[in-house]
């Protein structure tokens, strides 16, 4: 015992200290997507508002109240949100029901409840609320986790805010899925039900494609881009990538954002990061989430308790998913989906409960086991 006490007592004495990794990388990726948004968007400020820092504006706000709620969050005990779990859940079920009802559409999609002068996402709420219900749901089913029927209602209470959300926002719904189907699969011991679980989500997602039209459109339009007036923005975000090379051409000296990739600050940002930036750049940012992936992996891992476990994996899944996706689309591996790329395209709503979530991260590390 005598020989444990020096390390026992760095332990207590870095209990509750902050997670400079953690926040240094969510610093680091905030900093870099606001000089990319700037860049990106100055030309499109200006043409339509007069204004070449209109969005850099908007997303400065919107970040500073985020990063207000993430220092907020961070110093809350994580375990506090236990008992708000199921109510965000239904909250979250309330104002997706609201968006079908009475949304406001932007660019042909209704995803937006309009405050006043200010809009909200509630797709992006739903995120959240989603990983502390389900921390907490398995939490309670910890025991019976193994059992397939119970692997099953978990994943069926996801269907609500699926089928919600999905309704007009597919890519959304799948990133629910995929954390679900990622906080279930580290809770259960067992690995074949995931086999037919994954089948099962991928009927589900087959069903979302074939309900609408226009989203078997977009298969027809990610097949061959060329063929479709609509594949205009993949084939010009695919010339930005392509024309980057291996260093790029220099911030600020993108010439597809000049009209060519329509509303490139939001979707399509990707592609002008590897444009200025080349591959160096693109490899850089990859590296950055990395990074913040596998410290949330390492903070699941300490995770005081198997709620905090789940929220640090949650988040990491949701993390990892929205890259992976955003990524995909920009390089047209999959279907355009409409998907941001985490703290760098634009979207005020994005940017604040994406730090909320880190702020929970930053909470969860706070309290590591000993």
């Amino acid at each position: 015992m005598e020989r444990d006490r020096p390390k026992l007592e760095f332990y207590a004495k870095h209990r509750g200290s902050r997670d400079v990794t953690l926040l240094a990388l969510v610093l680091a990726l905030l900093a870099f997507g606001l000089v990319m948004l700037f860049s990106t968007s100055a030309y499109n400020g200006l043409v339509r508002f007069q204004d070449s820092g209109y969005y850099l504006k908007k997303q400065l706000f919107a970040t500073s109240i985020g990063l207000a709620v993430m220092a907020a969050v961070s110093r809350i005990d994580y375990r506090v949100w236990r008992r708000f779990a199921p109510a965000a859940y239904l909250c979250a079920l309330a104002l997706s029901g609201l968006v079908l009802a009475v949304g406001k559409e932007y660019n042909g999609s209704k995803r937006w409840l309009a405050l006043g002068p200010l809009s909200f996402q509630p797709s992006e709420f739903a995120k959240l609320a989603v990983i502390l219900f389900l921390a907490c749901a398995v939490e309670r089913l910890a025991d019976r986790m193994g059992k397939f029927r119970y692997l099953l209602l978990v994943m069926a209470l996801l269907l609500p805010i699926v089928g919600l959300v999905g309704t007009n926002n597919l890519s959304t719904a799948v990133i629910i899925l995929g954390i679900g189907f990622l906080v279930v699969f580290i809770s259960s011991p067992r690995y074949m039900p995931f086999v037919f679980m994954g089948a099962a989500g991928g009927g589900f997602v087959a069903v979302f494609l074939a309900l609408e039209s226009y989203r078997l459109e977009r298969l027809a339009i990610w097949r061959n881009p060329e063929a479709y007036e609509k594949g205009y923005q993949t084939i010009q975000g695919l010339y930005a990538i392509g024309s980057g090379g291996l260093f790029g051409k220099g911030l600020g000296s993108s010439m597809q954002k000049l009209g060519f990739v329509p509303e490139a600050q939001n979707d399509m940002i990707f592609s002008i990061i590897c444009e200025e930036l080349g591959l160096a750049g693109a490899l850089a940012v990859l590296l950055l989430f990395s990074l913040l992936i596998w410290r949330f992996m390492v903070i699941a891992v300490h995770a005081e308790d198997l709620f905090g476990a789940l929220i640090a994996a949650g988040i990491m899944g949701h993390m990892a998913i929205q890259v992976l996706l955003n990524i995909a689309v920009v390089t047209n591996s999959i279907p355009n989906t409409g998907i941001t790329l985490p703290f760098v395209s634009y979207g005020g709503t994005s940017v604040v409960f994406l730090l909320a979530e880190m702020g929970l991260g930053l909470s969860v590390s706070a309290r590591t086991k000993l």
